[in-house]
């Protein structure tokens, strides 16, 4: 027998029993009663709802994720309005009171003269593609959480820094508020390599890290290892004499904490030498230039002899 020569109904009931076999759940919408007309018994199996509980399309609404329930209605009511196949993505409520995501994908079906006679379409359980995709985007917050952490200390790197201290720069200028700045650098930390090794060396750098963030106090400070053996500690809405303080609590740390450093020519513990500047950015001002003010005055405190602090030229 031939296809043509299948009974309507026969070829109605194949097409159907097509449909119920796979995965996705059909269905179908009267758009002048809003009422369902159709929809796959699948969707008990996925949601736990009985076919005939879908009644009309206050049903489906119902069904929908607080949250995704507003911008999903209005959108597909606007598309079908439109006469545009459209697909939204939505978390259906199942009956046992979880969610499953769903995609809804829906096709517009025109009478003659152009009006939305019905909706057709089928619904596809996306969950799982759902949790791939929120897994890999906390992955790519992980490796750019990673991409601006100092590996070795474990704060932040120069990186972070450059990106932290433009926000802060632009925010002061905005704010007119003062910013400070101090650069930080151990003193004699080559010797102290050269005389303990380059384990106990990184080693060393961890626990200065650790020391410099007792000093930082408010969630808005910002320390960062600049490189080598230098730190940088950026403090918004911070004057010169405030900064100042910061600067030495620093140091009061270091000492508390007596770090040995038999090779260095301070004393026999390890100390820091830090540079200081504060200023409220103007237009036109250059924050690099800033930066390298501060680390000039750094210079200066080791040429002073090292343990110092430097705040002025």
């Amino acid at each position: 027998m031939s296809q043509i020569d299948i009974p309507l109904e026969q070829e109605s009931a194949v097409y159907k029993t097509l449909l119920e076999s796979t995965k996705a759940i059909p269905w179908s919408i009267h758009w002048d009663s809003l009422s369902f007309s159709y929809i796959g018994p699948q969707i008990e199996a996925l949601l736990g709802w009985e076919p005939a509980s879908w009644v009309s399309v206050q049903d489906w609404a119902e069904r929908i994720h607080p949250e995704d329930r507003e911008w999903a209605v209005n959108f597909c009511v606007a598309q079908s309005k439109a006469g545009v196949d459209h697909e939204a993505d939505y978390r259906a409520l199942c009956k046992d009171g979880s969610y499953v995501w769903i995609r809804d994908v829906v096709h517009v079906v025109r009478r003659e003269d152009g009006s939305v006679d019905s909706l057709v379409g089928f619904m596809f359980d996306i969950s799982e593609r759902k949790r791939t995709e929120q897994r890999l985007i906390e992955l790519q917050r992980e490796l750019e959480a990673l991409s601006f952490k100092d590996g070795l200390t474990g704060i932040a790197n120069r990186r972070r820094f450059d990106a932290v201290f433009e926000e802060d720069w632009v925010d002061a200028r905005r704010s007119g508020k003062p910013l400070s700045l101090l650069v930080i650098d151990i003193d004699y930390f080559k010797q102290y390599n050269d005389h303990y090794g380059h384990v106990q060396g990184d080693y060393c750098l961890k626990m200065v890290a650790k020391v410099l963030e007792k000093a930082v106090r408010r969630s808005h400070d910002f320390l960062a290892r600049f490189g080598g053996e230098e730190f940088v500690l950026v403090l918004p809405e911070t004057d010169a004499a405030s900064a100042r303080q910061v600067a030495e609590r620093c140091q009061e740390l270091l000492v508390q904490e007596w770090i040995p450093h038999e090779r260095s020519m301070t004393g026999k513990a390890l100390t820091v030498s830090i540079g200081v500047g504060t200023v409220v950015p103007m237009f036109g001002d250059e924050r690099q230039s800033f930066l390298e003010l501060v680390d000039r005055r750094l210079y200066q405190a080791k040429l002073r002899g090292r343990n110092r602090i430097a705040d002025a030229d």
